[in-house]
Protein backbone atom coordinates (compact mmCIF):
# COMPACT_ATOMS: atom_id res chain seq x y z
CA UNK A 1 0.00 0.00 0.00
CA UNK A 2 2.99 2.30 0.35
CA UNK A 3 4.62 1.46 -2.26
CA UNK A 4 1.45 2.48 -4.40
CA UNK A 5 1.47 5.71 -2.10
CA UNK A 6 4.91 6.16 -3.39
CA UNK A 7 4.14 5.67 -7.15
CA UNK A 8 1.28 8.25 -6.87
CA UNK A 9 3.10 10.46 -5.38
CA UNK A 10 5.61 10.52 -7.96
CA UNK A 11 3.12 10.25 -10.87
CA UNK A 12 1.43 13.19 -9.64
CA UNK A 13 4.50 15.64 -9.07
CA UNK A 14 6.08 14.69 -12.54
CA UNK A 15 2.43 15.39 -13.87
CA UNK A 16 2.50 18.72 -11.85
CA UNK A 17 5.82 19.95 -13.17
CA UNK A 18 5.33 18.79 -17.27
CA UNK A 19 1.66 19.78 -16.96
CA UNK A 20 2.52 23.59 -17.50
CA UNK A 21 4.66 22.75 -19.96
CA UNK A 22 0.95 21.55 -21.91
CA UNK A 23 -0.93 24.27 -21.06
CA UNK A 24 1.08 27.37 -21.47
CA UNK A 25 1.62 27.07 -25.63
CA UNK A 26 3.99 28.68 -27.23
CA UNK A 27 2.82 31.67 -29.88
CA UNK A 28 3.43 30.78 -33.61
CA UNK A 29 6.11 33.38 -33.26
CA UNK A 30 7.66 32.48 -30.34
CA UNK A 31 8.19 29.29 -31.70
CA UNK A 32 9.18 30.20 -35.24
CA UNK A 33 12.32 32.49 -33.23
CA UNK A 34 13.34 28.99 -31.94
CA UNK A 35 13.20 27.17 -34.13
CA UNK A 36 15.46 29.41 -36.26
CA UNK A 37 17.51 29.32 -33.82
CA UNK A 38 17.60 25.76 -33.02
CA UNK A 39 18.63 25.66 -37.28
CA UNK A 40 21.75 27.59 -36.90
CA UNK A 41 22.90 25.93 -34.30
CA UNK A 42 22.03 22.77 -35.72
CA UNK A 43 24.29 23.97 -38.93
CA UNK A 44 27.06 25.16 -36.20
CA UNK A 45 27.57 21.70 -34.67
CA UNK A 46 27.23 19.27 -37.25
CA UNK A 47 29.64 19.79 -40.37
CA UNK A 48 27.43 19.14 -43.89
CA UNK A 49 23.71 19.83 -41.88
CA UNK A 50 22.95 22.76 -44.56
CA UNK A 51 23.40 20.10 -47.45
CA UNK A 52 21.73 17.59 -45.10
CA UNK A 53 18.27 19.59 -44.67
CA UNK A 54 18.01 20.95 -48.33
CA UNK A 55 17.87 17.52 -49.46
CA UNK A 56 15.38 15.99 -47.39
CA UNK A 57 12.09 16.43 -47.95
CA UNK A 58 11.00 18.01 -45.01
CA UNK A 59 12.16 18.23 -41.61
CA UNK A 60 10.57 18.72 -38.17
CA UNK A 61 12.32 20.70 -35.12
CA UNK A 62 12.02 20.68 -32.00
CA UNK A 63 14.17 23.58 -30.45
CA UNK A 64 13.67 22.80 -26.97
CA UNK A 65 12.29 19.54 -24.92
CA UNK A 66 12.23 19.53 -21.56
CA UNK A 67 12.23 16.09 -19.62
CA UNK A 68 11.54 15.62 -16.19
CA UNK A 69 11.20 13.01 -14.00
CA UNK A 70 11.32 11.38 -10.34
CA UNK A 71 11.04 7.78 -11.29
CA UNK A 72 8.37 8.76 -13.50
CA UNK A 73 9.23 11.09 -16.14
CA UNK A 74 7.85 12.92 -19.01
CA UNK A 75 9.04 15.26 -21.94
CA UNK A 76 7.08 17.73 -24.01
CA UNK A 77 8.47 20.36 -26.52
CA UNK A 78 6.91 22.62 -29.57
CA UNK A 79 8.47 22.97 -32.76
CA UNK A 80 7.70 23.09 -36.75
CA UNK A 81 7.88 21.26 -39.57
CA UNK A 82 9.58 22.82 -42.80
CA UNK A 83 9.37 21.72 -46.24
CA UNK A 84 10.52 23.59 -48.52
CA UNK A 85 12.51 25.83 -46.10
CA UNK A 86 9.12 27.49 -44.90
CA UNK A 87 7.17 26.32 -41.92
CA UNK A 88 4.53 24.36 -43.01
CA UNK A 89 2.82 23.65 -39.61
CA UNK A 90 3.50 23.10 -35.75
CA UNK A 91 3.72 20.17 -33.23
CA UNK A 92 3.92 19.27 -30.38
CA UNK A 93 6.63 16.18 -28.89
CA UNK A 94 5.41 14.12 -25.91
CA UNK A 95 6.40 11.36 -24.28
CA UNK A 96 6.88 9.28 -21.09
CA UNK A 97 8.81 7.37 -18.72
CA UNK A 98 9.05 4.86 -15.64
CA UNK A 99 12.21 3.96 -13.99
CA UNK A 100 15.45 5.48 -12.48
CA UNK A 101 15.66 9.03 -13.10
CA UNK A 102 15.91 11.54 -11.45
CA UNK A 103 16.54 15.66 -12.71
CA UNK A 104 15.54 17.43 -15.78
CA UNK A 105 17.00 18.05 -18.95
CA UNK A 106 16.26 19.67 -22.33
CA UNK A 107 17.86 18.74 -25.39
CA UNK A 108 17.05 19.99 -29.39
CA UNK A 109 15.69 17.68 -31.93
CA UNK A 110 15.80 17.19 -35.76
CA UNK A 111 13.50 14.79 -37.31
CA UNK A 112 13.93 15.09 -41.46
CA UNK A 113 12.04 13.06 -43.77
CA UNK A 114 14.57 11.84 -46.40
CA UNK A 115 11.55 10.81 -49.08
CA UNK A 116 8.41 12.51 -50.12
CA UNK A 117 6.70 8.84 -49.15
CA UNK A 118 7.94 9.58 -45.53
CA UNK A 119 6.81 12.95 -45.32
CA UNK A 120 3.63 12.27 -46.93
CA UNK A 121 3.18 9.63 -44.34
CA UNK A 122 3.71 11.64 -41.40
CA UNK A 123 1.51 14.52 -42.96
CA UNK A 124 -1.05 12.34 -43.16
CA UNK A 125 -1.13 10.72 -39.87
CA UNK A 126 -3.19 11.42 -36.78
CA UNK A 127 -0.63 11.80 -34.51
CA UNK A 128 2.73 9.88 -35.26
CA UNK A 129 4.08 7.52 -32.86
CA UNK A 130 8.03 6.54 -33.39
CA UNK A 131 8.66 2.77 -33.47
CA UNK A 132 4.49 2.69 -34.13
CA UNK A 133 4.01 4.67 -37.16
CA UNK A 134 7.09 5.36 -38.44
CA UNK A 135 10.89 4.55 -37.41
CA UNK A 136 13.58 6.97 -37.20
CA UNK A 137 16.79 6.39 -37.27
CA UNK A 138 19.57 8.18 -34.77
CA UNK A 139 22.71 9.74 -36.72
CA UNK A 140 25.22 9.66 -34.06
CA UNK A 141 28.55 11.48 -34.99
CA UNK A 142 31.35 12.37 -32.89
CA UNK A 143 32.98 15.52 -32.56
CA UNK A 144 34.38 17.17 -35.88
CA UNK A 145 32.25 14.61 -37.84
CA UNK A 146 30.24 15.30 -40.88
CA UNK A 147 26.61 14.32 -42.49
CA UNK A 148 27.76 12.22 -45.44
CA UNK A 149 24.24 12.37 -47.27
CA UNK A 150 25.50 9.31 -49.76
CA UNK A 151 25.55 7.19 -47.11
CA UNK A 152 22.00 7.65 -45.46
CA UNK A 153 19.68 5.25 -46.78
CA UNK A 154 16.81 5.82 -44.15
CA UNK A 155 13.94 7.54 -44.66
CA UNK A 156 13.53 9.31 -41.78
CA UNK A 157 16.54 10.38 -39.74
CA UNK A 158 16.99 12.02 -36.81
CA UNK A 159 19.80 14.12 -34.34
CA UNK A 160 19.00 14.97 -30.82
CA UNK A 161 21.52 17.17 -29.58
CA UNK A 162 22.05 19.61 -26.70
CA UNK A 163 23.88 22.62 -25.32
CA UNK A 164 27.10 20.68 -25.09
CA UNK A 165 26.48 18.59 -28.87
CA UNK A 166 25.54 15.52 -30.23
CA UNK A 167 23.53 13.66 -27.39
CA UNK A 168 24.52 9.99 -27.20
CA UNK A 169 22.57 6.86 -25.68
CA UNK A 170 19.18 8.56 -26.39
CA UNK A 171 15.89 7.12 -27.91
CA UNK A 172 12.99 8.66 -29.72
CA UNK A 173 11.40 5.28 -29.10
CA UNK A 174 8.19 5.96 -27.88
CA UNK A 175 7.68 9.66 -28.64
CA UNK A 176 4.54 10.75 -30.03
CA UNK A 177 4.29 13.78 -32.13
CA UNK A 178 0.92 15.54 -32.85
CA UNK A 179 0.06 18.59 -35.10
CA UNK A 180 -1.05 22.06 -33.06
CA UNK A 181 -4.23 22.71 -34.93
CA UNK A 182 -4.76 26.74 -34.44
CA UNK A 183 -1.48 28.05 -33.73
CA UNK A 184 -1.06 31.48 -34.11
Amino acid sequence: MISKFKTLCAALLAAALVFPAVVLAESAQVTETRVNEAIEEFKVKVNGAEVFLNQSAGYLVFPRVIKIGIGIGGETGEGALRVGGKTDAYYRTSSGSIGFQLGAQAKSIVIAFMTKDSLDKFRNSEGWKIGVDGSVALIDLGAGKSIDTHNIKDPVVGFIYGSKGLMYNLTLEGTKIHKQEGKK
